[in-house]
């Protein structure tokens, strides 16, 4: 008897006692059963506070850099461990190629977020987002506004294309904030997506309580759902619909957000005629993405939009391109290179779209609905009735205006052609699609880019453009990255994923924090000016990370600027700019009372001031940022600086961290001349002896 695939739930593997209502999972290419699925007698509300305590409490003693840390640990298991994930994918329905964009771009997703939470936010546990707000004129009331973890669980329903990305996707930046994940995946590609589960547990890197899988229905969740917990879903419009009704998000306050089916365009422009590499790559593109995960992709090309001149060439284009490519088959035979769809289900619901697409219009050009020969596991060919193949179909809708072109989905390897007569009418037809993830244009025409651009962008989460420059380096049309957002207007959800650090803050809370610089400098581990501070005794550049504090200061003495101070920096930088060099033209300018020192003098001089030149605990000066120019200093007048430790840094996989120094520059007036952060790379301990 096939083993019930399990759950992972309060630290444990969990399988129900009784299999009487379980649901057979079937290979998709032999129809042989893989699994059986059921979450009958699992404590959903139990596994939900799991997560809200001992996730919480677990991920809370972690700062993110430390998060960011085990993300990359998680994609080393996992990558030391792929040739499994890759097996089990096979079984799915996809092909090597198909198992890379799911299995290796979901530890992609891992090591781009360990790598963006070193480099983009601090080691700490909240979040500054934006400058200080003066709420008073002496400085002793502050406002500003933190993000600080939701204190719930992030829990992903997730659809059947993409077991392992489509999950990772969504882990990575709820663990990098902070907030504990439970995974629900599609049943007929769950039991991929408890394997790397199952890795990751073994593993032993998972904080408690940050990992749970569901394997099957969760008919109650929404029910257990709280303020603080968040859901993020990816599937149909109309099952996302009835979720966001449900009254824990409506009035309970818990997060949701979605990302659904589109109806994404690609547009060949005008000057991509055939024979241009954008007319070649266009194609190369459009094949792509009617074949690769066997066309299941929320990023497909829908509707390929080409002028009504080159209709016929593009269409001649991808059928060769297909009878030169595509071989329809077992993954797991040698030279397949398309395989089927997830389940038996899928291939019906994918022929009844397409029977409707023809109702509407549509012509089939490229392909047949009927049941396909394909190559067999062993080698041979010939149908496969257990499988859920269709052939890759392309259809021909005369009639651009068409409803059905812009608004039935076949979630499979299937596109439509439609043929634009101007660049307006382009841009119109892709907002008929009622908002998309994803719109490309193949193009070498700034100005056709432009115009497009200016159309679409606002019914477009991305908008890709391919042209001779870039279609070797191209990512392609299909392809969310890590780095961008990934989501779309209307249609699409209205959601956002991914986007880089915007979707750690998508599971935070943004609060206006006011009160005092020294309430400030506490809740945020920054110093802010009219905070407490400590010039004199041992000087900060003597003081390793282990030893230095926020507020640490230097209080340089004054140097005076003379006229021969000017002329020979002039001379020695060229910087002979007239405002330094003559005092006729510099007084004429509304800015300078005359001739004024350079800036990036008295920034020269102002290290001078500060600096303890002695080898010891700071290694380098590695940056210098926000630098304002405010006073002009004139020759007689002087300057002083006060350099104080803003913010303090620690790497957690070296021996050094970085120090944000505050430097401010003020005249014999006191007056404000300068402001600056000088960054400095420091030391962790003191050096031995």
């Amino acid at each position: 008897m096939t083993e019930m695939l399990p759950s992972y739930v309060g630290g444990e593997w969990w399988t129900p006692a009784t299999d009487a209502d379980a649901t057979e999972v079937r290979d998709a290419s032999t129809g042989e059963v893989v699994t059986r699925v059921s979450t009958d007698g699992l404590d959903l509300a139990a596994a939900l506070q799991h997560g809200r305590t001992a996730g919480q409490a677990s991920l809370g003693e972690l700062t993110f850099h430390q998060r960011a840390v085990l993300l990359k640990q998680f994609a080393l298991a996992l990558t030391e461990r792929k040739d499994e994930l890759y097996a089990t994918s096979a079984r799915t329905g996809a092909t090597r190629q198909d198992s890379w964009v799911d299995i290796d771009g979901g530890i992609g997703v891992l090591f781009s977020y360990s790598s963006k939470g070193r480099r983009e936010l601090p080691n700490a546990k909240v979040f500054v987002d934006g400058g200080v707000e003066q709420l008073s004129k002496d400085g002793s009331f502050l406002g500003r506004h933190i993000y600080s973890r939701l204190p719930g669980v992030a829990v992903q329903i997730n659809a059947f294309n993409f077991p392992v990305w489509g999950s990772l996707e969504k882990f990575a930046p709820a663990f990098l904030a902070g907030v504990p994940s439970l995974v629900k995946p599609a049943t007929p590609t769950g039991y991929l997506a408890e394997a790397f589960v199952r890795i990751l547990v073994e593993s032993g890197l998972l904080p408690d309580g940050a990992l749970q899988l569901v394997s099957g229905s969760v008919p109650t969740l929404f029910d257990e759902l709280l303020l603080g917990d968040l859901v993020a879903f990816t599937g149909s419009a109309s099952t996302a619909e009835r979720l966001r009704a449900h009254a824990s998000v409506q009035t309970g306050g818990v997060r949701f957000t979605n990302e659904t089916d589109s109806i994404n365009a690609s547009i060949l422009g005008t000057d991509a005629v055939s024979g241009t590499p954008e007319f070649d790559s266009y194609v190369k593109q459009l094949v792509t993405e009617m074949t690769t995960k066997a066309g299941q992709k929320c990023t497909a090309i829908r509707r390929a939009i080409v002028p009504t001149a080159s209709v016929d060439d593009v269409i001649d284009a991808v059928r060769a391109r297909i009878e030169q490519r595509t071989v329809l088959g077992d993954p797991r035979a040698e030279g397949v290179t398309m395989g089927p769809l997830a389940s038996l289900a899928q291939r019906d619901e994918v022929l009844r779209q397409v029977a409707r697409l023809e109702e509407s219009g549509g012509r089939v050009v490229i392909g047949s609905t009927e049941t396909p020969d394909v190559t067999r596991a062993d080698g041979t060919v010939g149908a496969a009735d257990d499988g859920a193949f269709v052939a890759p179909l392309l259809l021909r809708f005369d009639d651009a205006e068409d409803a059905g072109v812009h608004s039935i989905e076949a979630f499979g390897p299937v596109s439509s052609i439609i043929g634009y007569g101007s660049l307006d009418e382009a841009a119109a037809l892709v907002a008929r699609g009622g908002g998309s993830l994803v719109t490309s244009v193949a193009t070498h025409d700034p100005g056709v880019a432009v115009e497009l651009s200016s159309r679409i962008a606002a019914f477009n989460g991305r908008v890709l453009f391919l042209d001779r420059d870039d279609a070797r380096t191209s990512t392609g049309h299909g392809s969310p990255l890590p780095q961008l957002v990934h989501g779309g207007p209307g249609r699409a959800g209205g959601g956002e994923e991914l986007g880089g650090i915007r979707a750690v803050l998508h599971h935070m809370q943004r609060t206006a924090i006011q009160g005092s610089p020294d309430m400030l400098t506490a809740i945020t581990g920054i110093w802010h000016a009219g905070a407490a501070s400590k010039a004199g005794g041992r000087h900060p550049f003597r003081k390793s990370l282990a030893e230095l504090r926020i507020g640490d200061q230097v209080a340089s003495a004054s140097r005076e600027v003379s006229l021969d101070d000017i002329e020979t920096f002039a001379a020695f930088t060229s910087d002979t700019f007239y405002a330094h060099m003559d005092e006729q033209a510099a007084a004429a300018n509304p800015f300078f009372p005359g001739r004024v020192a350079h800036g990036y003098l008295l920034v020269s001089w102002a290290a001078g001031l500060f600096v303890d030149p002695e080898p010891g605990p700071v290694l380098a000066n590695s940056g210098l940022e926000n630098l304002r120019f405010v006073t002009p200093v004139s020759a007689g007048d002087s300057i002083r600086v006060e350099l104080t430790a803003k913010q303090i840094t620690p790497r957690e996989t070296d021996d050094y961290g970085e120090v944000r120094w505050d430097a401010v520059l003020r005249n014999q007036r006191d007056e404000l001349v300068a402001t600056y952060d000088v960054l400095t790379l420091v030391a962790k301990e003191p050096a031995a002896g």
